[in-house]
């Protein structure tokens, strides 16, 4: 059987957030199920069997608008050919259907996202690594993902003119900037108290661009 004669009878079936949870647990390589869902789907081999699934949420990172973007937090799959391409294409015309504008998932870096590509996916941003999400106020145990960059990757409607485009974003998505500095560079927390942005990681990175300055 050819690949386009099995991706023509793959069918798409809805699924309970417990169903799809179950096979993500079973399946995916890295992440664990995630805490609940706008929806989640499933795609079936002719056969009847059970060969992938995608649970859609809403978008974790705050900056994108709650109401019309949701993210794909998990997809996982038993390897079934185009099995990813018909969730993702799926993902998205149910999600339009609802009349969401813009949605997003990531992939981890040396991932292809050729399944993505393939059904009108656009890479839109490279993402660095996090240190973790461990913080004092808030334990978290290490997945296995922490410290491995990420992908961000984007499906947008036509009508979506108001959508302000990732690139403008981009900090928020990462909660931090590069310190100003000559010679540094490094990333650093957003600023969200009161008083002017930040522009340097450190007193000595603002002195030495004051000198900087001065020189020129």
């Amino acid at each position: 059987m050819t690949q386009r004669a099995t991706q023509e009878r793959l069918t798409i079936v809805p699924l309970t957030l417990r169903r799809a949870s179950e096979v993500v647990d079973e399946l995916h390589r890295h992440h664990r199920k995630p805490q609940g869902h706008r929806f989640s789907i499933g795609v079936q081999r002719p056969d009847g069997v059970l060969c992938g699934v995608a649970i859609v949420g809403r978008p974790i990172a705050r900056c994108f608008d709650q109401e019309r973007c949701v993210e794909v937090t998990r997809v996982a799959t038993d390897g079934t050919p185009n099995a990813c391409s018909a969730l993702y294409g799926a993902v998205w015309r149910a999600a339009s259907a609802m009349g969401v504008v813009r949605a997003i998932t990531y992939t981890q870096d040396g991932e292809s996202g050729a399944s993505l590509r393939a059904v009108g996916w656009k890479r839109v941003a490279e993402l660095r690594p996090r240190v973790g999400w461990d913080t004092p106020s808030r334990r978290r145990e290490d997945r296995g993902t922490d410290g491995v960059a990420r992908i961000l990757w984007e499906q947008r409607a036509a009508t979506a003119d108001d959508l302000p485009p990732i690139t403008v974003l981009r900090n928020e998505i990462r909660n931090e900037i590069l310190c100003e500095a000559v010679g540094c560079g490094r990333p650093f927390p957003l600023r969200t108290g009161r008083g002017r942005p930040a522009r340097y990681c450190s007193p000595g990175c603002r002195l030495r661009a004051h000198r900087a300055r001065q020189a020129a």
